[in-house]
């Protein structure tokens, strides 16, 4: 089976869970024996990049206007990956290259499969640009895909309000390969980003409104205030602008010193914070599903997000702490993590479980396979 998978970044540091999602999720499909490529822009594409793709081809096109993701017109290019291809999945929503793509599949009559991975839903800026990307042919990519992969149940109405039947609608989750994160070296960490030898709570992800680090340092200094709290807060992220809003907060808190931002943080070290942190927070006002927390869970650590980050099971299987999307639900949860430390590794390790046993990427892309072959099948019947 030739798959095409496109994304318009495979950026580790600013393409965030869907660069590492396509990443994998392709590694995945030619190590399991499809004959997988990759379309991609050029941007943050380095040599790294392409040895973490696998036995997975990777080709890029130039970035012309970097803001949107606007590639340079390869019509040759695209045109032959998409000729040459049984079928392909589109990630992602608003972007200039899959528009592309859509034109070429309907052209040579290729089946197609859409996953936004909780991209759908309007957040922030550009309303008016994504409601004109919609009107010229975002409703159609949505409308005629063969198939919808949405990464977790909440995000089925997302796609369904496009007018999408639920029968073409197929919830396959994230995936995750634990030996990425098996690497841990507490003490090497913590001198490498001259962290304190305290216990510390730790955020992983783009400091951006969206994945709401302003409400975890809001009810960070809270209960610090309320409790006397000896933890500090390490953000592992690159700036998505708002560095100057956070640091602005730590001056006025007082909380200079105990607060920490590392940059982005990848490879070894990625494992190594998970593995030295007391536990994860990942305060989001809005997620499809976070891919973090199956990689702090491959890492046996628990922890504290927003019922708004679609994996409300961490708290059915005991692994952390689920909580509203505010100051005073994040508030809530940090206290009564940090207020019974003993039971954070038994969280852990519930977590780990939970993860193994239903979030590998073998597991998954037997689902993914499922999917393109009955699409493929009713193709073959229709001609």
């Amino acid at each position: 089976m030739k798959i095409l998978n496109v994304n318009n970044t495979l950026d580790p540091i600013n393409g965030g869970g869907s660069a590492e999602r396509t990443l994998q999720l392709s590694r995945c499909f030619a190590g399991s024996g499809a004959d997988c490529t990759v379309l991609s822009l050029d941007t943050g594409v380095t040599d790294d990049v392409r040895r973490r793709a696998g036995e997975a081809r990777v080709v890029t096109l130039p970035c012309r206007i970097e803001r949107y993701f606007v590639p340079s017109l390869s019509w040759h290019t695209v045109s032959a990956l998409v000729l040459s291809s049984d079928v392909i999945q589109l990630m992602n929503h608003w972007t200039v290259l899959n528009a592309i793509v859509f034109r070429y599949a309907r052209l040579y009559g290729k089946p197609y499969v859409l996953c936004p991975a909780g991209a759908i839903p309007v957040f922030g800026r550009s309303r008016v640009l994504k409601g004109f990307y919609d009107m010229a042919v975002g409703k159609r990519i949505v409308r005629q895909a063969d198939a919808c992969i949405a990464i977790s149940p909440n995000e089925i109405e997302d796609i369904k309000a496009y007018g999408v039947a639920a029968e073409k609608i197929f919830v396959i989750p994230n995936g995750i390969d634990p030996v990425d994160y098996v690497h841990q070296d507490n003490q090497g960490f913590r001198r490498k980003y001259g962290l304190p030898d305290v216990p510390f709570i730790l955020f992983v992800g783009r400091l951006n409104r969206i994945k709401g680090p302003d409400l975890l340092l809001e009810a960070f200094t809270r209960v610090v205030g309320t409790t006397g709290l000896p933890h500090h807060l390490v953000f592992a992220g690159p700036d998505n602008g708002m560095l100057d809003e956070l640091q602005t907060t730590i001056a006025r808190e007082g909380m200079e010193g105990r607060i920490h931002f590392l940059g982005h943080v990848g490879g070894e070290d990625k494992s190594q914070a998970y593995h030295a942190a007391d536990f994860l927070v990942i305060p989001s006002r809005q997620e499809a599903m976070s891919i973090v927390v199956l990689e702090s869970g491959a890492s046996g650590t628990p922890v504290l997000l927003t019922d708004r980050c679609g994996f409300d099971d961490v708290a059915l299987v005991k692994g952390g702490t689920v909580v509203p999307a505010s100051v005073e639900g994040l508030q809530e949860g940090l206290t009564a993590m940090t207020g019974d430390s003993g039971r954070l590794k038994t969280m852990g390790k519930n977590l780990e479980m939970y993860v193994r046993d239903n979030f590998q990427w073998e597991h998954i892309v037997k689902q993914y396979f499922d999917v393109f072959e009955e699409i493929l099948r009713q193709a073959a019947v229709s001609d």
